[in-house]
């Protein structure tokens, strides 16, 4: 089964959308779905500071700032 990481961190309105975009293809394309918050890993913080939320598909940046949910469902 395919992963989805949401690199993610608290009070991110973008997230939850994020979070929202990613069930609703997660209901049509089933996948495990991982949230990761950055501020508990000093190295994630670092790299995804100012690009969260980060999608991540299989360990790929697939995703900046806003699901395709389009896009998402073709690379399931």
């Amino acid at each position: 089964m395919v992963t989805v990481t949401l690199y993610t961190k608290a009070d991110c309105p973008l997230c939850d959308d994020a979070r929202e975009a990613l069930e609703r293809v997660r209901v049509r394309r089933p996948f495990e779905l991982r949230m990761v918050d950055i501020t508990t890993d000093e190295r994630l913080n670092e790299r995804y500071r100012e690009r969260i939320p980060v999608i991540a598909v299989d360990g790929a940046d697939a995703f900046d700032y806003h699901v395709d949910e389009r896009e998402l469902e073709r690379m399931l």
